[in-house]
């Protein structure tokens, strides 16, 4: 599975139809797809699919927003599924050019739109492999605090204090899987040497 860090976007015409792809990260989805139908109030389709990783699995959906049936949300996922992205949305915006493309001629459209951004990411180096990550809390003992900030800096992991306890700091920690997992190990044995 391979995910973004950045949007990616693509341009392309077809029969005098304008079609603006924008691969976008999980987190930016909502206020992209916002600010997208705000700046394009002339646009008459805004087209989007996402694959978004819940837990174990993954929560797919789509929108051909007025368009026929099947021809624009459906590709659009079938494109992100082929790349196996997850963790991304992708919004097509459409102007209508004034000619009927047809289903057949909506479905290549829509999946251009998505293998354009796919090919521009692929080039650049945004598209990189997906890691399950899992935050979890803790109490640290202050005397141990410097000693977890280093270890989670070293790890890649985000370290938020969240409470200042009477002889304890609650942190919250969020990183990859393993890397949470090493520190796990590191940080009880740091515990017992410490007792």
């Amino acid at each position: 599975m391979n995910t973004i860090a950045e949007i990616l976007c693509s341009d392309f015409q077809s029969k005098g139809s304008r079609f603006l792809g924008f691969l976008i990260p999980r987190k930016l989805f909502d206020t992209t797809l916002k600010e997208l139908k705000d700046s394009h109030p002339k646009a008459v389709h805004f087209v989007y699919a996402y694959r978004f990783v819940q837990g174990n699995q993954i929560d797919e959906r789509f929108s051909d927003d007025n368009e026929p049936r099947g021809s624009a949300g459906m590709p659009v996922l079938n494109v992100l599924r082929g790349e196996d992205l997850v963790d991304v949305a992708m919004v097509v915006v459409r102007y209508f050019g004034g000619v009927l493309l047809g289903v057949g001629g909506l479905v290549r459209a829509y999946s251009k739109s998505v293998l354009l951004c796919v090919e521009l990411g692929k080039k650049n180096g945004t598209i990189f492999p997906f890691e399950f990550c899992k935050s979890i809390v803790l109490e640290c003992p202050y005397g141990l605090l410097g000693r977890v900030e280093y270890l989670a800096k070293q790890l890649a992991i985000t370290l938020e204090k969240e409470d200042f306890l009477e002889k304890t700091i609650k942190i919250k920690l969020f990183g990859n899987l393993k890397n949470i997992d090493t520190f796990l190990g590191i940080y009880e044995q740091d515990l017992k040497f410490r007792s």
